[in-house]
Formats: C-alpha cells, structure tokens, sequence
C-alpha cells in the first residue's frame, strides 16, 4: 500500500506485493514503503507504547475485546463494579459482551475496569457495567494519565454505523471498538465535530481480473496489478489527528476499513488479500449491500502516477468525504 506524495498532483499506494516469484518479507517490505507518503516514514512504529494493550496481535484478534487506558466512561450501571470483579480488563469487557443478544441492541454497551493493584487499592477489579444513551456519543466522564479506569464500548448488530457520503452514495461502515478503540475513538471525535473538510478518497484500483465479485482470488491469476482497493484520507483540515497505536490485524477480507501504517490515510479492500501480512488495523467494515458504491468509485477515471517506482492509479477527481451519523441502517442512501 502507499501513502501520497505531499505533491498536490500525486498520491502513493499498494505495490505489487504478491508477486509469486518473491518472497514474502521482500514483498512486504516493499509494500510498506509504498503505502507511507515520504514523510511520514520516520514516524512509523514510533509510539510511545501508551495503551496498546494487545499490540502484538499481527495475526488478527478474533475475539476481541480492548478497552482505552486512562478513560472513564459515565452512563447508567447496569452492574455495580464493587460486587462484581475480574482479574483483567477482557474478562470484564467479556461480561458486557455477553449481555448482546444477535440482533437488536446490547443491554450493555460499555464497561468500565480498574485494573492498576497500586493506584485502584481496594477496588482493584471492578467492573462496572454501563447503558450509554448514545453510542456514538458516549458519556464521558474523565480521561488523561491521572485516570485509574480502563473503558470500552460494545455496539450491538446494528449499532454503531457511520455513514462517508460521497457524490456516488453512502458507505455505511460498521465500526468494530472492541478491536480498535483508539481507532473508533478518533471517528467518533470527527464526528462530534461535525467537520471533514480535506477528508477525501484519491485513489481507485478496482478487481480487475484476478478476484471475483464475491473478493475470492481467482486460482492461477496474479495479486494485482489493479490491487482492488481504494484510499483516502481521514486527516480533517484544522483538526489535529492523533497517530494510533498498532490495534487488531487481522486479514482484510472485502469491504474491511483499515489505517495504511497509523493513519490518517485509510483504505477499503474490495477483496479478501489473505497475500497481505496482517499489519493493518481494522477499525471497520462497510456494509456488504453497500460495496456496490465502493464498486463504482474503483471504476471512475483514474490516471498513472508513480509512488516510490511503483506504478499506481489515482483518481482523475479526488472525491470529497462527509462523515455523518446513520440514524436508520435499514434505509438505503444514494
């Protein structure tokens, strides 16, 4: 993958990173330095190791469950943390998964953990389980270093859906905190803000003739190029965008949203790129009756451009992005 070029003209990403005469770390490495504008190559893995709780899950973390560090959620308690205790954040945010049914919305839906022996003292293990009245705008109730509490959010089957208008429809993109909290926390953030100035998709590689519509990989055909992806941007003009820690990776399958390195540049994958290594985190993922959208941008003009010697495809006409609130999943935009 690749990041753009700081050129206003260009725009960097994915570079043939399957090719089957090469081996893998070679492709990867290659692959990465494709997807980072020049920039920003210093910065990569550069965090300061703050609440990464589970970093190390490159292969993927099927059953999530992943709370921020020093946040305190509010809400109404659904059960009291002090006659309810875990050993670790996972068991507790386990407990509040446990109360989502499959469909409608979790009767808990965020959950609060102290898990520091030193600072919480006595009421180490607490785990207070909450009702946030708005899942996309949970109550907050304290945060910064000085915050014993861990906290997370659960969204239930149809909860937690945030709409990218674009001229073309809108791509409602189901958001996975469990997996990604600090990821998910930045998009509820930009969308309180009501502002995405600057936030736009530049670049289009469609399926081409090597994975069929279902994002299978067609036996004998090549990994790309085209690379059946497209990229854009998240960072709003004016609003400072904070790098996120390495979350869960797990393998992009169609339609999975995911930081190229740590953001604020994004892709959607349009097929399952089980050839690419699990470095990505996934913060989301479209809704599949809506993937005809992202369809219909990789099919949009494109022109040639060249990303560290690697030859890509950028849109003719970058698209504009609004991140909005989707109120009703089952109401079909365009």
């Amino acid at each position: 993958m690749g990041r753009r070029p700081t050129e206003a003209g260009g725009r960097p990403f994915w570079i043939l990173v399957a090719a089957v005469l090469v081996s893998c770390p070679l492709a990867y490495l290659a692959l990465s330095t494709a997807l980072r504008r020049p920039e920003s190559r210093f910065s990569e893995h550069s965090y300061d190791g703050a609440g990464q709780e589970g970093r190390g899950a490159a292969s993927g973390d099927e059953d999530c469950c992943r709370g921020q560090e020093h946040l305190e959620l509010w809400g109404a308690a659904i059960k009291w943390g002090t006659d309810h205790k875990f050993n670790s954040s996972r068991e507790c945010c386990r407990a509040c998964k446990s109360m989502c049914g499959e469909d409608g919305p979790c009767l808990c839906n965020s959950w609060v953990f102290c898990g520091d022996r030193e600072r919480c003292g006595d009421r180490f293990g607490e785990c207070w389980l909450k009702k946030q009245e708005d899942v996309l705008l949970p109550a907050l109730h304290d945060s910064g270093k000085k915050v014993i509490w861990t906290s997370g959010l659960i969204y239930g089957k149809e909860e937690g859906i945030v709409g990218l208008e674009t001229d073309y429809g809108t791509l409602r993109i189901k958001l996975f905190p469990d997996c990604a909290p600090h990821s998910v926390a930045y998009i509820l953030e930009l969308l309180r803000s009501r502002h995405c100035a600057g936030c736009q998709i530049y670049r289009a590689e469609g399926r081409g003739y090597s994975w069929d519509t279902k994002g299978n990989h067609i036996s004998d055909a090549s990994f790309g190029p085209p690379y059946a992806l497209i990229q854009g941007t998240l960072e709003a003009e004016g609003f400072l965008f904070k790098k996120s820690p390495l979350e869960a990776c797990p393998a992009l399958t169609r339609g999975s949203v995911a930081w190229v390195d740590s953001g604020p540049d994004f892709l959607i994958s349009l097929a399952n790129h089980n050839e690419w290594r699990r470095a990505y985190t996934v913060f989301g993922a479209v809704l599949p009756e809506d993937m005809d959208i992202a369809e219909k941008i990789a099919g949009l003009g494109t022109k040639s451009d060249v990303w560290d010697n690697i030859n890509v495809l950028v849109l003719e006409k970058p698209i504009n992005l609004k991140l909005k609130r989707v109120a009703d999943i089952g109401a079909r935009e365009s």
